[in-house]
């Protein structure tokens, strides 16, 4: 999306008759001077999540401790002391969940703030509330759910191929720091993807059990498009065949398919290769409908219509994709690399710059092996130097101000005013 669409979407949302007491990111004096006035990002990103915790009543580190106390994940515990040292990926994956700076505990607090922002029908009995948090029960355990399918996804992510299919069958008995690794990233994810499917059962609800399958099965179906290493780690389409295919192809229906029926899987047609178009899909199957229709759910258990469903699903979709793209900035902040960071081939300045220059492929076709093969400094430079950064903190814009849209659907509360002050705290310096 060009800058100038970005303003016209901020006039349209301003100058709007249904949302006339709308916020909007940078569209008054304030809000402008508050943005330009942030020098330290992240303690603003503390502050909102602090303040929005003291709304649900307590931190979101407590959502799934009774899970993380339990026998299976304290042995796990002890299992993953043994490969402290070894160089298994599952070790830096249990470093970014215990340290990580990116609050990766943040989407329980989402779903619990969206619930107490739109609160409970009144045929809603009183013993299924959580008084003191101002929530039902059973949102609260979908709050503890979208966690630990999160936690479970990223441990999955830690599994580390061994041998090339080719060379499939031989002795691995060297590697044994590893086999035990992948041992311990499939259990571990596969006891927290169970424990939620259980929960998910326990709430008896059969249509929230079939939206929650259909976020489940795509966050599976983002693992399996689009090139890979041997690592699975994603590498971009050819930009090449993309302008190709447009020159066959000039009808192209842009609707998304979840605004007709989000339960239906996404289309791929004549989206890979086109930067915004791939990056929304990746992103919205791998985190942005667990999301969204994890916010959905929990109006659903509210009994709330199915319009308000709908929007929370869409605040929730478009929030993600402001936070994913506020996170591919990350990396670009730095002048320059060290000489062993890398960052995601799929982050949307990579994609918008393959698209201003196609003949950076060249570079990213040397990972199709493996990703340690490319010069990422080299690309790092080359897209400092771009355009891509910009016009990823343009789609950052658009998809914080299609969120904000949504959250003002709502009625008033501290819990809608803590969501904005979340949108906020992510925006670009």
């Amino acid at each position: 999306m060009s800058l100038s669409r970005i303003h016209s979407l901020r006039k349209f949302l301003v100058n709007s008759t249904q949302i006339k007491s709308l916020r909007s990111i940078s569209s008054t004096k304030e809000s402008r001077d508050k943005l330009a006035t942030k020098t330290d990002s992240k303690n603003e990103w503390n502050r909102a999540l602090s303040e929005a915790e003291k709304i649900v009543g307590y931190q979101t580190s407590f959502l799934s401790l009774r899970y993380l106390l339990s026998d299976e994940i304290t042995n796990l515990a002890l299992h993953l002391r043994k490969l402290v040292g070894s160089p298994h990926p599952l070790v830096n994956t249990a470093k970014s969940l215990i340290y990580g700076e990116n609050n990766l505990q943040t989407w329980g607090l989402i779903v619990l703030l969206v619930s107490k922002a739109v609160g409970q029908s009144p045929e809603v009995r009183d013993m299924e509330q959580d008084k003191s948090a101002g929530v039902l029960i059973s949102q609260r355990t979908l709050a503890e759910v979208v966690e630990m399918v999160r936690t479970a996804n990223l441990i999955h992510n830690g599994v580390f191929n061994l041998q090339h299919l080719q060379n499939a069958g031989n002795n691995l008995s060297s590697d044994s720091d590893m086999i035990f690794g992948n041992k311990i990233a499939l259990l571990g994810g596969d006891y927290l993807l169970g424990s939620a499917c259980a929960q998910i059962g326990r709430l008896k609800n059969q249509e929230l059990n079939e939206l929650m399958c259909t976020a489940f099965r795509d966050m599976a179906d983002s693992h399996f498009i689009g090139c890979r290493d041997t690592q699975n780690n994603p590498i971009p389409s050819d930009p090449q065949k993309k302008k190709e295919e447009i020159n066959l192809h000039s009808n192209h229906d842009d609707i998304p398919v979840d605004l007709i029926d989000n339960k239906k899987p996404f289309s791929l047609k004549d989206v890979m290769g086109s930067p915004e178009d791939e990056w929304t899909l990746r992103h919205t199957l791998a985190e942005g409908t667990l999301l969204g229709k994890s916010c959905q759910s929990a109006l659903l258990l509210a009994k709330k219509p199915e319009d308000m469903q709908k929007t929370a699903y869409f605040f929730g979709k478009h929030l993600s994709l402001a936070w994913q793209a506020c996170m591919d900035l990350e990396p670009f902040r730095l002048n320059e690399l060290t000489s062993d960071a890398k960052f995601s081939l799929i982050s949307a300045p990579v994609l918008f710059h393959l698209e201003h220059d196609p003949s950076i492929y060249e570079e990213i076709k040397r990972g199709t092996e493996s990703v340690n093969d490319i010069d990422f400094q080299k690309l790092h430079l080359e897209i400092q130097n771009g355009p891509g950064i910009e016009k990823t903190r343009e789609l950052q814009s658009k998809h914080s101000l299609l969120a904000m849209t949504e959250l003002y659907k709502f009625a008033p509360s501290d819990a809608r005013t803590a969501l904005e002050n979340i949108i906020m705290a992510m925006q670009d310096n």
